[in-house]
This record gives structure tokens, C-alpha cells and sequence, in this order.
């Protein structure tokens, strides 16, 4: 009986050994990727002071953070919390290192992130993210946010996964839109509706919208702008046809147009697609903001996204460092394919080799097999229980892809056989 509840807490992933060896590979083939685009590899502490993370997160984020409990605090860092993305410290460790680093930055990191929103199936609050940010020192040309979307389509497309879909928008031509319309001071509800937008009805955006105060005029515009959706030139004509007169919207929708033209370069055009729908939820975001679904699983979310900061590192430092980064969402990710039995052909045992030694009188032998496979960079165990011959083939069946009996023959001659334990055929070891 148990005493105590010892399931996971909600919304926390825990896996087998054979699903987290799929995780870990799909992990570090993530990461392979990255760094043969150019990006470093860093890390940056999970706890941090509540006030470097919220410096400029807004939206939601305050509201689903979790906080750090100390029983000895000091006045700086009484006030903790855990990360809940790689953006917001990274902007603190550009700063606290910026006469280490060679500009533009080109940064990886993989690690855990924590946010405290309703659990639901493929949304977790603890998760892995496999983060890239390329960071300018003054200025960052807007050719690098091509390069991040880029990056990160070449790294989903080493799975098997169903059809994609980049949605790319930017921040600006929203934000001109509404100076244009008077509505500034509303730009911060108009920004959350159209974000959750497509979590409700049409119907119920619009009672949002009217909720506002705003005329039915107005509403119309808005809700005609979030329909606008398509390839470069269909987005841009419409976009343009709108008649709006000012700057930020102009400089918008010129930033728009030169990413999705590189994309097309980079054989993206058929994925990538303008969507004013796409605004980004957190408050950090200037310029350029994606997101990636799986066109015939929307219900999961997106499992990719970013987009440009301009302005994150200016709450630390009077220097401006302006940055875009992108983001795939690893637990979500491992989800939607294991799911769909997507992993089904990438089945992993965590182990290579499972030595079994006959008797003590075989340990020597088997513990130098061990260390000869091992230095070939195979992972080995040495079974050593003292059950008999079948059960430890049983549980080697478990842990491993194939199996070396050692017995008094082989401990004298140093011949071994190899049993697949899949397919249960033998060969000879080959050292």
C-alpha cells in the first residue's frame, strides 16, 4: 500500500528508461543542428532574482511564476524564482559578460523551464526548451531573423513529423495599426485578445473587442486585420491596401516582407506564411514573431516559436543589444510524436550491451569486456545477480540491445557471441 501519492505532480513529464533514451536522442540531434549553424552552446542558472525575470516579461508570466522559498536570504536575493524561458536570463548574462563576447552573439540553450499554467495534454509546466538567440551589439540586421527560422525548421526536419506550418507576423505593424487608429492606449488589451483569439470564438474576440468601448467601425478594422493571412505578396498587397499612414507600420511591414523573401530563398515558402494572428504572448517581443504548428494537430499549439527583442537587455544596461531567438518546445514536441506513434521506429534501449558473467569465476573477464566496449564508446552493464541464466536474459532483454554470456570457455579464450536480443540472431564480437 502506498502511503504517500507518488504520481508526478500535474503537469510534470516522467518517463521510462527506453522513452527518455528517445528523448535525450531527439535532445542532443536538436543540438547537433544548432551547432552546425554557428551557435555556442551556454548555460544559465534555473534560479534567479524575481526582478531580472520580470524585468520586462508582462503579460501572464507574474501570474504563473513559481517563487523560491530560502530559510537564509540575504537583502539582494531574498526575492527568487524559477526561470520560465532562456530569453530573460540570457539578456542578464549578455550584460554581465558583453566584454567576453564576440557580436553578433550566436547562443544555444537546452535545459528545463517552469511556468505554473493549467496542465493539459502536450502543455506541461515543467519543459525542456531548445533555445537559439543571435544577439547584436548596437545593431542586428534584419537578415538574422530569417536565419533563426531557418535554423530551427532544419531541426525539426530530422523527425518524421506530420505536415508544418510557420506563421510569421510583426509586432510593429499591429502597434502602427493601432497609433493609426488613435488606439495606443489600448495596445495592451488589443495585443492579448488577438493572442487568445484563436482559443474562443469569432464571436466572442469581437464581444472583447466591443468591451473596449471601441466603435463598431473600428472593430471591424481590427477584426479584418486578424483575418489577414497567406504567402509574401497576398499578406503584403492586403496589408498595404489597408491605407494605413504610419511609420512603425511602414518599418513592420519592410522587416515583414524581408524575412519571408529570405525564406523563400531558403526553399521555405511553401511553410512559411504571413498570419496577423501571430502576436506573441510576452510583452518583450519588438519586431518579428513565429510560431510552428502541426498543421493536423492545432489543438496541441505550437511547438516552435520566437521572434525579435529590440529593447530586453535595456532594463540591465544602457547598452543596447538588440537580439532574435526562437524556441522549439522539447517535452511538447516528444508529446505530439509519441502520441501519433511517430517514436514507434526509434525505440532506444539506454544500454548497448548487457555483459552476463556464468559465476564469480568470470567477473575478471567480463569486466575487461566491459571496459574494452566502453572505450569504443558503447555503453555496457555487467549483470551480476546470481539468478539464473534465462532471468538475467530477461532482464537484459529489458535494458539492453544485445547480450555476451562469459563462461569459463569464452574467460580462456577471449572469443565472445553477441545475441541480438531483438531479433534473437548471434554473430561474433568484433573488438
Amino acid at each position: 500500500m502506498k502511503r504517500f501519492n507518488t504520481s508526478p505532480i500535474s503537469g510534470m513529464q516522467e518517463l521510462l528508461p527506453p522513452q527518455q533514451a528517445v528523448f535525450n536522442q531527439i535532445k542532443n540531434q536538436i543540438e547537433t543542428i544548432y551547432h552546425l549553424h554557428g551557435f555556442q552552446s551556454i548555460e544559465t542558472p534555473i534560479i534567479d532574482r524575481t526582478s531580472i525575470l520580470l524585468a520586462k516579461a508582462g503579460g501572464d508570466t507574474e501570474k504563473q511564476i513559481y517563487k523560491v522559498i530560502k530559510t537564509e536570504e540575504s537583502a539582494d536575493d531574498a526575492d527568487q524564482a524559477l526561470r520560465f524561458d532562456h530569453t530573460v536570463p540570457l539578456a542578464r548574462y549578455v550584460i554581465e559578460h558583453e566584454n567576453d563576447l564576440a557580436f553578433p552573439f550566436k547562443v544555444t540553450q537546452i535545459g528545463r523551464n517552469f511556468r505554473g499554467e493549467r496542465a493539459q495534454k502536450g502543455r506541461f509546466r515543467e519543459f525542456y526548451q531548445c533555445d537559439i538567440d543571435i544577439l547584436g551589439r548596437d545593431t542586428l540586421p534584419i537578415a538574422y531573423d530569417a536565419e533563426v527560422i531557418t535554423t530551427l525548421y532544419e531541426a525539426l526536419q530530422i523527425f518524421n513529423l506530420p505536415e508544418m506550418r510557420i506563421r510569421i507576423s510583426n509586432r510593429k505593424i499591429l502597434t502602427g495599426l493601432l497609433a493609426a487608429l488613435n488606439l495606443q492606449d489600448f495596445s495592451a488589451d488589443i495585443f492579448s485578445i488577438i493572442d487568445h483569439a484563436e482559443k474562443v470564438p469569432p464571436e466572442t474576440t469581437r464581444e472583447h473587442l466591443e468591451n473596449l468601448n471601441l466603435s463598431p467601425d473600428i472593430v471591424d478594422k481590427i477584426t479584418t486585420f486578424m483575418q489577414i493571412s497567406g504567402s509574401r505578396e497576398e499578406v503584403i498587397n492586403q496589408l498595404q491596401n489597408l491605407g494605413i499612414e504610419n511609420e512603425i507600420f511602414a518599418t513592420g511591414l519592410s522587416e515583414l516582407s524581408k524575412v519571408l523573401e529570405i525564406l523563400v530563398q531558403n526553399g521555405l515558402g511553401e511553410i512559411a506564411i504571413a498570419d496577423m494572428l501571430i502576436v506573441r504572448g510576452l510583452d518583450y517581443y519588438t519586431g518579428t514573431v513565429f510560431e510552428t504548428f502541426l498543421t493536423n494537430h492545432r489543438h496541441i499549439g505550437s511547438i516552435c516559436g520566437g521572434g525579435r527583442y529590440d529593447n530586453l537587455t535595456g532594463f540591465f544596461s544602457d547598452h543596447k543589444f538588440p537580439g532574435v531567438g526562437g524556441s522549439i518546445g522539447l517535452t511538447r514536441l516528444f508529446y505530439v510524436l509519441n502520441e501519433n506513434n511517430l517514436l514507434n521506429s526509434q525505440i532506444i534501449n539506454p544500454v548497448d550491451y548487457a555483459i552476463i558473467p556464468m559465476s564469480e569465476n568470470e567477473y575478471k573477464a567480463a569486466y575487461n569486456l566491459t571496459s574494452k566496449l566502453r572505450g569504443q564508446g558503447k555503453t555496457a552493464d555487467i549483470i551480476l545477480t546470481d539468478k539464473k541464466l534465462g532471468d538475467k536474459l530477461n532482464y537484459a532483454g529489458k535494458i539492453a540491445k544485445y547480450a555476451i554470456v562469459v563462461g569459463e570457455d569464452e574467460a580462456t579464450s577471449g572469443n565472445f557471441t553477441v545475441k541480438d536480443l531483438q531479433t534473437r540472431e548471434q554473430f561474433d564480437l568484433a573488438l
